[in-house]
């Protein structure tokens, strides 16, 4: 890191995770030997630099300085931290990356380092943040060009040391994957830990008095706050917005005597839906088409059971829609029948 520092011909970029305060250390005492100012970009890196001065951390270092210093020093004098090193859309990077930041304009040269590994999931966004600094003329290092990265995850033998120090009674390893949980078990054991529990989400343990022990199962996961309702993933209904965010939906009603005679022309409402196909054809027609059609082709004895207009109206629709655009929009059919 020192090396990347000093070297550099202008503005050095530092992003990582902001509770990393040995990393934000590090790269503060590496910028104070090659004769740079540290400017901070991000709320969080600052509440985390807050707290470590609290605690005596930042000792020996140079005050810090705010985002609207960062213009303030020659380009060669600057390092700066700053959030979004996994990518977050709305931290200081991906701003900065988008040229949209109030106080942190970067230019062809500067260079960036990303002190940190995507965690998994977050590629694509962290590699959409990388190719808009490129394209921007930015120089981008990452632990595939240097060592500027050390996981901040203990070792096996880091974690014997911790056991050996801490001489624990009961393990219960939690965070992590089923393989991640296991193998900390597996550790623990093998460290001499006299009782170690596995358990997943929602398992209750009891740890004293007697012997640790798993009581039950409670109720845990995920709640989604919609508005102002508080509810889980199964009712709150996230799956079918997603679904009508890349294709839209489609509304039928059809109205029938009950003797399975079409009342009236069926009614038919889209959202979200392109207005024509690449002939010029309104979707409102094709879809209008596709269900009288599928009407006219169904038995007057099959058009008194409703679960079957339904389904049948419903896939001539997802059917036709899909031969010309290529999506199957949610469709909801409404058949209704009117009283003898």
């Amino acid at each position: 890191m020192e090396a990347m520092i000093a070297e550099a011909p202008h503005r050095v970029i530092v992003t990582t995770f902001a509770s990393n305060v040995a990393r934000l250390r590090t790269v503060a005492l590496a910028a104070q030997k090659a004769g740079r100012e540290v400017v901070v970009v991000g709320r969080s890196i600052h509440r985390a630099l807050a707290v470590a001065a609290e605690l005596g951390y930042l000792d020996g270092l140079p005050p810090f300085h705010d985002q609207d210093a960062f213009n303030q020093f020659p380009r060669n004098k600057v390092v700066a931290l700053m959030t979004g090193s996994q990518g977050e859309p709305r931290a200081a990077l991906a701003r900065v990356a988008g040229g949209g930041h109030r106080a942190v304009k970067l230019a062809p040269g500067d260079r960036v380092i990303f002190s940190s590994r995507s965690i998994p999931g977050n590629e694509r966004s962290v590699n959409g943040i990388i190719n808009a600094l490129v394209d921007r003329g930015l120089e981008i290092v990452t632990d595939r060009d240097a060592l500027v990265h050390v996981s901040g995850h203990p070792r096996r033998d880091e974690l014997r040391q911790m056991y050996e120090w801490t001489r624990p009674q009961i393990l219960v390893p939690v965070h992590g994957e089923a393989l991640h949980l296991h193998e900390q078990a597996k550790l623990g054991r093998d460290a001499g830990v006299p009782e170690v529990i596995e358990t997943r989400n929602g398992g209750m343990l009891r740890l004293a008095p007697g012997p640790a022990e798993k009581l039950k199962d409670v109720t845990s996961g995920r709640l989604f706050r919609d508005g102002k309702l508080l509810l889980d993933p199964e009712t709150a209904g996230i799956a079918d917005r997603r679904r009508m965010s890349w294709s839209g939906a489609i509304f039928v009603s059809v109205v029938m005597t009950a003797g399975g005679v079409v009342e009236d022309d069926p009614q038919v409402a889209l959202v979200g839906l392109p207005l024509t196909d690449n002939d010029g054809e309104t979707f409102q027609t094709i879809v209008e088409d596709a269900v009288d059609e599928a009407l006219d082709n169904l038995p007057k004895a099959r058009r008194r059971d409703g679960g079957a207009v339904r389904d049948i109206v419903r896939r001539a629709v997802r059917s036709e829609v899909d031969a010309v655009w290529g999506k199957k929009p949610p469709t909801v059919v409404l058949v209704t029948y009117l009283e003898a």
